[in-house]
């Protein structure tokens, strides 16, 4: 039996449980776009690509498992570009289909199709950051590659996939048993691990060493390994240290969190890991920023310190350090055999209670350093204040989303998570933009939490029709936005290193410039919250929680730099020998 493609890829999606397509309308999807006007899978219309690929990020990222999204040729696939780089470098799984010009028109230009260099090209866009980008050129051949799309997305190191589609095969017929011979195929691969000899091997390595430390990434979070994790830390008492995308992985105020290492880590933390003898590095790529420029003085000193590294891709091992193990593994299964292996080994436990002491005098120390700008009732507000009654307000298990700026890195240092995978942050492409309508998309996968998504101005001012999409479709998320009326941190490194903010900061007439933003929102049709003193603030986001309704609070706040111990070598380039990092913008 012949039906169309555009109605049979609908059912193809529901039967593999996808139940929400992000994307915008074009002339080459819009075959597709009227499929699904009678399904159950509910289309999250965005008025600009970038937000759709963002907040299927937040959604996959949530699901642990693709989310799609749907574009159209040309300027439509280069807006979501910079979502879909980003959920690349953060292994994030997605596919995207994207309507492209006719086949029978390749090479002839029409319109919106790019044939610089080679006829119908737009799929090479996507080469240099997804796992791999289709062309259909013959409507057989679709199903087959929508399968094996969804396969290569999610397994291995996920990632963005993309399968861009002539706009009049989406209208062709093909015969069903194209698509029916695909139920047959499993829709998970099943996961490498580790076997008894090597975990034995990695177990004893643990117990022989005398400053051993687990260093966790995000990996640890997408193998959905933490509980995993926090059983064999605590029975082999390991401090766990972990890397801006593997905060949460165990809880802020576990006794055995050491913290977030690198740049924007603390003294502590670096100094525990560059001490360490033996570090178990799981899921992590050993990123600059988390490592502090690699530069052995800071953060980790392989060698003399000895490195265990598990990972899902075989290329993140011995990349950025020397490893004396590297095994290939998923981390959950390879967790288990550890698991298993260790109490094995070591029947009972090893609390390592001096450790947990000295855990428990830094958490102390650090919370005693930040008590001042806590309390202090200046406005624009201090950022510290700000995090911690954000933290005050939230349940448990809230979910954060991030962008960059004091509300990625200020996030990372100080502000407690207790639930694994509850903070969405851009960590490997650093991407202004990402985090609030990858709130979008976070609240969509899981409805009954809050969601509050931390965002400073620079971030919020890129995508603000972002509220539309809140609005349409009842998306009850809190956005706050820091603002500081600059790129802040940006800000505070050219002044330290050249004297000046020029490009850095908004001015009108010499003065600090912002957009009313609570304003933008209510023009949008959410709530709008402007704070105008620090006494209103926690207040004001308790309100807007318990409103479930989608609300702006725009709160100004002072531009100083995060406190950091680190290093980033860019400083040298700046200004070599010097010393110099950020500084404070009045």
């Amino acid at each position: 039996m012949q039906e169309l493609i555009a109605h049979q890829l609908v059912r193809y999606l529901e039967e593999r449980g996808v139940e929400h397509i992000f994307g915008l309308c074009g002339h080459t999807n819009i075959a597709v776009l009227t499929e699904l006007e009678g399904s159950s899978i509910r289309f999250i219309n965005s008025r600009h690509e970038q937000i759709a690929a963002h907040a299927a990020d937040g959604y996959a990222r949530m699901r642990r498992k693709a989310a799609v999204v749907l574009s159209h040729l040309g300027p439509g696939l280069t807006n979501a570009s910079t979502g879909i780089a980003n959920a690349a470098l953060d292994s994030i799984p997605v596919v995207v289909i994207a309507g492209d010009v006719p086949s029978h028109y390749h090479g002839k230009h029409p319109h919106q199709e790019i044939n610089l260099h080679a006829d119908a090209a737009q799929w090479e866009i996507y080469r240099p950051f997804v796992k791999r980008a289709w062309r259909v050129d013959r409507p057989d051949l679709f199903p087959e590659i929508l399968e094996k799309a969804f396969q290569l997305a999610e397994s291995g190191r996920p990632g963005p996939v993309l399968v861009s589609v002539p706009m009049d095969i989406f209208s062709m017929k093909v015969d069903t048993a194209l698509f029916e011979r695909l139920r047959a195929h499993t829709k998970q691969l099943e996961k490498p691990s580790i076997d008894d000899t090597l975990a034995r091997r990695i177990v004893q390595e643990l117990i022989d060493a005398e400053r051993p430390v687990i260093y966790a990434g995000g990996g640890v979070i997408l193998a959905d390994a933490a509980r995993e994790l926090a059983d064999l830390a605590e029975h082999l008492g390991l401090p766990v240290a972990h890397s801006l995308m593997g905060k949460g992985v165990l809880p802020d105020d576990h006794p055995l969190t050491l913290g977030m290492t690198g740049f924007w880590g603390t003294q502590f933390v670096n100094d525990t890991c560059r001490e360490a003898d033996l570090v178990l590095g799981l899921g992590t790529r050993f990123t600059e920023a988390d490592c502090s420029s690699w530069e052995n003085e800071y953060t980790f000193s392989f060698p003399p310190t000895r490195l265990i590294h598990i990972d899902i891709d075989p290329a993140e091992i011995g990349r950025n350090y020397p490893a004396q193990i590297g095994a290939v593994a998923d981390l959950h299964q390879a967790l288990k055999v550890l698991n298993r292996v260790a109490r094995e080994m070591l029947p009972e436990p090893r609390p390592n209670e001096a450790l947990r002491q000295r855990i428990a005098d830094y958490r102390r120390e650090f919370s005693a350093s930040n008590v001042e700008a806590i309390r202090s009732d200046s406005y624009p507000m201090m950022p510290e204040r700000i995090l911690a009654e954000v933290r005050e307000v939230l349940p448990r298990d809230a979910i954060i989303t991030t962008d960059v700026g004091w509300n990625k890195n200020g996030v990372g240092q100080q502000f407690p998570v207790y639930e694994p995978g509850s903070i969405l942050t851009p960590g490997g492409y650093a991407t202004m933009g990402f985090g609030a309508p990858g709130a979008l998309g976070a609240k969509l996968a899981c409805p009954d939490r809050v969601v509050v998504s931390l965002v400073g101005d620079g971030g919020f001012g890129q995508n603000p029709a972002l509220l539309a999409t809140a609005v349409e479709e009842n998306i009850p998320v809190v956005w706050v936005v820091m603002n500081n009326c600059a790129f802040g941190t940006i800000a505070g490194l050219q002044k330290a290193h050249y004297g000046t903010t020029l490009g850095t900061v908004f001015v009108k007439d010499g003065k600090p410039y912002t957009p009313d933003f609570a304003a933008i929102a209510r023009a949008y049709g959410a709530e709008g919250i402007r704070i105008e003193s620090a006494s209103e603030f926690k207040d004001a986001l308790a309100r807007a929680i318990s409103s479930k309704k989608p609300v702006v609070i725009d709160v100004l706040m002072r531009n100083n730099p995060v406190p950091t111990s680190g290093h980033w070598n860019i400083l040298d380039i700046y200004s070599p020998g010097a010393k110099i990092s950020h500084v404070s913008i009045d």
